[in-house]
């Protein structure tokens, strides 16, 4: 079965940066779509970003355009995050996921099929 790990979370002050990995097991990882997802308390789980199978392609919510880059290494088969400038508003559990049916951009959460047990990420003001 597919497995999702994600790792890299911690605490961290406002202004630093964090490097979130996510390593996938079971499936062709390259045949996947994938992306990262945040959850807050008490608020939905939402895209951050995404990254075609190739990786030629990316998306990110507006809210981190600029900071975080998402990228993958298929050799290794792991997504990555890249988290630049934090601030307290992205203290979340982020979450990556999969989509083995599609290889472009995958933007809706509904869409993925597998998903990793969550990383907390916390930054201090």
């Amino acid at each position: 079965q597919v497995q999702l790990v994600e790792s890299g979370g911690g605490l961290v002050q406002a202004g630093g940066s964090l490097r979130l990995s996510c390593a996938a097991s079971g499936r062709t990882f390259s045949r996947a779509a994938m992306g990262w997802f945040r959850q807050a308390p008490g608020k939905e789980r939402d895209l951050v970003a995404a990254i075609s199978w190739s990786g030629a392609r990316s998306y990110y919510t507006n809210s981190v355009k600029g900071r975080f880059s998402i990228s993958r290494d298929n050799a290794k088969n792991t997504v990555y995050l890249q988290m630049n400038s934090l601030n307290p508003e992205d203290t979340a559990v982020y979450y990556c996921a999969a989509d083995f049916s599609a290889q472009a951009l995958v933007v809706g959460r509904e869409e993925y099929d597998y998903w990793g047990q969550g990383t907390q990420v916390t930054v201090s003001s």
